[in-house]
């Protein structure tokens, strides 16, 4: 008889849709998956949206951080060349550094410094007391020169107008180098490359950084990790431009690539 009863019961519970207590229950279960689905698509968006706006700062490309190259700078304020760069300090920071013989070492610590990343702009910035804008120079310790301001006596260019222009050359056998454009800090560092920083007259010739300059960048591409060849014989000259040395089987590789068109009385040395 009790069963009879139990199983009328079930039968009304069935037909009725579970009771209305069951009718009455809220479905939990449903509405926490709904939220839990909006949260973490909200969390994905966000994360999407961050990593969109603070992608890496460096592109893939040499120099990366396993390479090192070596570039030869020079400094030139109205017509003559300021001392090489004193040696950086801040070696433990940075992978752009001087090595105080005219000489600045790309090996680039992280991806701040790689690539794309790895410009004129990026050394002087790390280099205190360095300047370098499109209208601005400054070396280390000196005045800083800003376009229109007269040369000063005692200088090759005394009394004259100068202007601040960042000539760079693919490598030191080069004849004819390129005036970089636009902001001189974005000029991208090559390996074997020689650039000369200015405040010259609109109209001088841009010369290359001095022969001693130039052998102690072979010396330490021939010293550098990345090239074990044989060390050429360099004769250097008081031409700030020229150089009787064969080509470095390093440096030369590469082809001259600049124009050969230059401003009005760029270097042809």
């Amino acid at each position: 008889m009790a069963n009879n009863s139990t199983g009328k019961w079930v039968q009304r519970a069935a037909t009725t849709g579970g009771g209305r207590t069951y009718r009455g229950q809220m479905p939990v279960n449903w509405y926490a998956s709904l939220i839990v689905i909006c949260v973490v698509g909200l969390l994905l968006v966000g994360l999407s949206r961050y990593q969109l706006t603070h992608r890496s700062a460096s592109p893939a490309g040499p120099p990366t951080t396993t390479q090192t190259w070596y570039t030869g700078l020079g400094i030139n304020v109205c017509g003559s060349f300021e001392p090489n760069l004193p040696a950086s300090t801040n070696q433990s920071k940075t992978g752009l550094v001087a090595d105080g013989n005219g000489v600045v070492t790309v090996s680039p610590k992280n991806s701040s410094e790689s690539g794309s990343n790895a410009t004129l702009g990026k050394f002087v910035s790390k280099y205190n007391g360095l300047e370098l804008t499109n209208s601005t120079l400054r070396y280390p310790g000196k005045s800083t020169y800003t376009n229109g301001d007269v040369c000063p006596k005692g200088t090759p260019d005394s009394g004259k107008p100068g202007v601040v222009i960042v000539y760079s050359w693919p490598n030191f056998t080069a004849k004819h180098g390129a005036e970089t454009p636009g902001d001189p800090q974005n000029l991208l560092f090559e390996n074997g490359q020689l650039i000369t920083m200015a405040f010259v007259p609109a109209s001088a010739a841009i010369p290359k950084p001095p022969s001693t300059v130039i052998t102690s960048l072979i010396t330490a591409d021939q010293a550098g990790p990345t090239t074990p060849t044989t060390a050429p014989t360099l004769t250097p000259t008081s031409n700030p431009t020229s150089t009787t040395a064969p080509p470095s089987s390093t440096l030369a590789t590469t082809p001259p690539t600049a124009p050969t068109t230059t401003k009005p009385g760029g270097s042809n040395g």
